[in-house]
């Protein structure tokens, strides 16, 4: 599948058969992490076979069951950080897809393994992405309208369009989907929401609208 069709089959997955990746995707996966890392500054970390970190209370209250794989997304600290472990984050979630994993952002369900990390200083453990052979492919989100998260959706060019209608197929934080975009000729601004892991949020919905509106056809605000 293609980067758009893998955006409309990926769902959140958090049952798992907790079996080891298999180790042509493993060797794939660790390839894409390696370029991302080398492309954002991010210090993106595979783990695997560690059960430790989705077997706790928060796990279980968050309904996460068989994780012992998963991402660690840490990055250097800075204002710009969550937005950009939510973008380069959603490329690994979707390029997971493609290879045949399931997925699923966690912010406050999982429990911290220092022991398994290696946390430069001045390094942050934002959140983890938990990853394997789902149990269930998921099921769609309920969702907002266009209109409800961007700006004179009637009057905007269809590429425009076609990138609010893929920002609305991406995960957030309790489903909230606090995100607005709105756009000046070809020049777009994203804003988030207010509450946790809203920037992170609004990473996510970055990558998806520029695959959704083709990235030739708009620059970003600076």
């Amino acid at each position: 599948m293609d980067l758009m069709e893998a955006m409309e089959a990926r769902h959140s997955v958090r049952q798992y058969d907790g079996r080891p990746l298999d180790p042509l995707v493993e060797q794939a996966l660790r390839k894409m992490i390696e370029k991302v890392n080398f492309d954002s500054g991010l210090h993106i970390q595979l783990v695997t076979d560690e059960p430790k970190a989705f077997d706790g209370v928060l796990a279980r209250y968050g309904n996460f069951v068989g994780v012992t794989n998963y991402l660690a997304m840490i990055g250097k600290k800075g204002p710009k950080l969550d937005e950009c472990i939510g973008y380069y984050g959603e490329m690994l979630v979707l390029g997971m897809q493609r290879l045949g994993l399931n997925s699923c952002w966690a912010g406050l369900t999982f429990t911290r393994q220092p022991e398994v990390l290696q946390i430069e200083r001045g390094e942050k453990l934002s959140l983890a992405i938990a990853i394997g052979y789902g149990l269930n492919q998921g099921k769609p989100h309920l969702s907002k309208t266009p209109d409800q998260v961007s700006e004179n959706w009637q009057q905007s060019p269809d590429w425009f369009k076609d990138g609010v209608r893929a920002a609305l197929l991406a995960p957030t934080a309790v489903n909230q989907q606090k995100f607005r975009f709105s756009c000046e000729g070809n020049v777009v601004t994203v804003k988030p929401g207010s509450g946790f892991f809203s920037k992170v949020d609004m990473g996510i919905a970055k990558y998806h609208f520029q695959l959704g509106a083709g990235k030739d056809n708009f620059t970003w605000a600076k």
